[in-house]
């Protein structure tokens, strides 16, 4: 299979240009943020932003998720709560090109956030199991920090339980698997790979990871210990795969595909 022409495509012009920005995601759709989304026909939208790079986002949208992280920091809960009334979307995004890793969420939990915020926050879908760079869960930073009163509230609930050493296993092979497809399609930017985790809070456990200069990515589900992913390049016909991965093993299941 010549994965080139997904490669080239890109280089012969077919990179979109939204709002005088040209963005290599390769999509349809707006998501509001400065970027354009690509969408898997009836998927629940539950979105990994890997991008990490500022200058791939619109210069208003990097200004605002600085601000909601910056609100967040300093404990201004009321206006984190309306910047996010804004952008609900943000609820799981940390500061574009930060290093902490810290959401709304662990920054609550480090500043003994009111249990009201936190609940709220909850609401709007914050993630319990998302970890910080250093691998930190909110309910950590918590117990770090004395806040008793959080600790029930950020201790997670997951609404598909997987053992800790299988979701660790299945997130090894699925970024196995990411950089794998990545390097076919010659994409060598560094990305902030999706964890596995925060699918088992889901009521719908399927997450979309898009990859900019992919022209698609990849669509995760979690099935009970396992995860089927499917990858594609919309613009290169027979590009599509469906893994099986488990804790033991990864296998492809499935191939070219029509998207």
């Amino acid at each position: 299979m010549d994965f080139e022409g997904c490669w080239l495509a890109e280089a012969r012009g077919a990179t979109p240009l939204i709002d005088g920005r040209t963005i290599s995601s390769g999509s349809c759709g707006a998501d509001g943020r400065g970027r354009r989304k690509e969408r898997d026909p009836g998927m629940r939208q539950v979105e990994w932003e890997g991008v990490t790079d500022r200058s791939d986002f619109l210069p208003g949208h990097v200004s605002q998720i600085d601000r909601l992280a910056n609100a967040a920091r300093n404990a201004r809960w009321a206006e984190v709560l309306d910047l996010l009334a804004k952008t609900p979307n943000a609820v799981n995004r940390p500061r574009i090109g930060g290093t902490s890793g810290y959401t709304v969420l662990h920054h609550a939990a480090w500043n003994g956030a009111p249990p009201d915020v936190v609940r709220r926050l909850l609401d709007l879908g914050a993630w319990r199991r998302l970890r910080s760079t250093r691998g930190q869960l909110p309910v950590d930073l918590a117990a770090r920090r004395g806040h008793a009163h959080l600790i029930d509230l950020l201790r997670p609930a997951p609404a598909h339980p997987v053992a800790d050493d299988v979701l660790a296993a299945l997130e090894q092979r699925l970024h196995q698997l990411v950089t794998s497809r990545m390097a076919e399609f010659r994409i060598t930017r560094v990305l902030r790979l999706p964890q596995v985790a925060p699918l088992t809070e889901l009521v719908e456990p399927v997450m979309w990871f898009p990859v900019p200069g992919m022209y698609g990515g990849f669509a995760i589900e979690l099935q009970g210990p396992e995860l089927q992913v499917k990858s594609w390049c919309r613009v290169l016909g027979g590009s599509a795969r469906t893994h099986r991965i488990t804790a033991r093993d990864m296998m492809m299941v499935e191939s070219g595909w029509d998207i």
